[in-house]
């Protein structure tokens, strides 16, 4: 399966952050200070998926804008680009619905969770 730069490295931090969570539970300091937002060297999740949202946006922008072209006959836009960048765009945009359906299957099982 082919998967985008962007999704690569969403991947890379949410693994970091797994792995500094994991580490701050197991270690003498305190949990909170682990979790806690904007902590030194602690990834911020919303910035993270707001710059994925946004680079995926940007990529069905750029292919919108390369097919507009190439239909009104612009002669500097080939046929091959225009549906490399909208399939690049359409499998962004499916892998982004992929981490919205595992967030959403995620908050559940948590929301279910009997305490």
């Amino acid at each position: 399966m082919i998967e985008s730069a962007g999704m690569q490295n969403l991947l890379a931090q949410l693994r970091v952050a797994r792995e500094t969570v994991a580490q701050g539970l197991t270690s003498s300091a305190k949990p909170a200070a682990a979790l806690a937002p904007g902590a030194a060297g602690a990834p911020d999740f919303g910035a993270m998926l707001r710059s994925t949202i946004g680079k995926v946006d940007a990529a069905q922008s750029d292919a919108a804008t390369l097919a507009n072209r190439f239909q009104m006959g612009d002669t500097k836009v080939s046929l091959e680009d225009t549906m490399v960048a909208l399939s690049k765009a359409s499998l962004s945009f499916q892998e982004l619905v992929q981490v919205r359906n595992r967030m959403v299957s995620a908050y559940r099982d948590i929301m279910n969770l009997q305490i």
